[in-house]
């Protein structure tokens, strides 16, 4: 199971790149004083207070900035993900595997016969453990097992369980359902060979960040509606859910937080083929008529984040209709925090919360 990665281009950061990164993580170690001489006066909004490294680091961002992803071409803001995920993803961690490999998925269409992920593990061996399927983010356009490698190893190293994060289709080259369609693939395929890959079929949770944790949300939507084996839990951190509206936090944070309403404006035209699709609960699974009997969820959400309102909307939703729902709002943090566990310590103050949810949700 374990082979090189079909077609997948790993980023190669170059010395400014290095140099950078290595900035960003002492500076994520400064005390909040210190880094004010570089962010400058704390920013308040909607009775909240951005934490000082997210600020710090907004402002380094926008002096080095290569343009808004919109206004570059796809592998250029490719290119540009790559690069701003890699300067703050810290010092790597160290696990006993982690291991490019291809999901053999199958079906009728031969572009579909394999799908690039990678596993992380904590432990070398046949011990069977948890396992969380991931989806990275990055607007269904952009993202890679490489934007999010950082991350996915802290949730194996500090959950004490596998992660296999999937490398699915991106538009424009493919769009709507496309990347849906992967992701359902990819958790029956971890589902129906949990043997074989050595993890828990009784503890297979989905999860994922922003696009990422739409697509963990549809794959629990889709898996119901089927009538089959649902994820044991979901892991849903700043998802976007409603492709059909813009809600307050829009108006708020549309703009100097990272994510901006322009950059999700573009996520959703190059993903989406019409109109229509807004209204499909494989886009906007917010739109779903029915929440109840979905798996247990922890959704966490960013208070300076455009899609922090649709976030919580989609807990509550879940949570009316009887399902198990923690929601937490890190109210100093933006859009999408989980890349930045080596730039903030509320960053990973946040992950590690999640995961001590997920390790509740799946009882291990």
């Amino acid at each position: 199971m374990r082979s090189p990665m079909s077609g997948h281009r790993a980023y190669s950061p170059s010395i400014p790149d290095r140099l950078t990164r290595a900035a960003m993580t002492a500076a994520g170690s400064l005390p909040a004083p210190l880094l004010g001489l570089v962010g400058g006066t704390p920013r308040r909004l909607d009775g909240q207070v951005l934490d000082p490294h997210f600020q710090a680091g907004l402002r380094i961002i926008s002096l080095m900035s290569e343009g808004e992803y919109q206004d570059l071409t796809v592998e250029q803001a490719r290119l540009v993900l790559e690069r701003s995920a890699y300067t703050v993803s810290g010092t790597k961690i160290d696990l006993a595997v982690v291991a490019d490999m291809i999901l053999p998925l199958g079906g009728t269409d031969t572009d579909r016969a394999d799908l690039p992920a990678r596993l992380y593990s904590p432990v070398d061996g046949e011990e069977s453990l948890p396992v969380l399927v991931y989806f990275h983010g990055g607007g269904w356009v952009l993202g890679s097992v490489d934007s999010h490698d950082a991350t996915c190893r802290y949730i194996a190293a500090t959950g004490g369980l596998k992660v296999i994060s999937v490398d699915y289709r991106l538009a424009p080259e493919f769009r709507f359902p496309t990347a849906a369609e992967d992701a359902l693939a990819a958790f029956r395929y971890v589902r129906d060979n949990a043997e074989e890959l050595g993890v828990d079929p009784r503890r297979i949770a989905v999860g994922g960040d922003s696009a990422g944790a739409n697509l963990a949300a549809v794959v629990c939507q889709q898996t119901r509606d089927a009538g089959e084996k649902m994820p044991d839990f979901q892991l849903l951190f700043v998802p976007a859910t409603n492709m059909s509206a813009r809600t307050r936090s829009y108006e708020l944070f549309g703009e100097g937080f990272f994510l901006t309403r322009e950059n999700m404006d573009w996520y959703e035209e190059t993903y989406i083929r019409s109109d229509s699709d807004r209204l499909d609960p494989r886009a906007s699974p917010l739109l779903a008529e029915d929440f109840s009997g979905l798996p247990p969820a922890h959704v966490a959400t960013g208070g300076f984040d455009p899609l922090r309102d649709e976030g919580e909307a989609y807990a509550r939703k879940m949570a009316d209709a009887g399902v198990p729902v923690s929601l937490r709002r890190h109210e100093s943090l933006v859009h999408p925090f989980v890349n930045a566990v080596g730039a903030s310590p509320r960053a990973r103050s946040a992950l590690s919360e999640a995961v001590g949810a997920m390790r509740m949700g799946l009882a291990y």
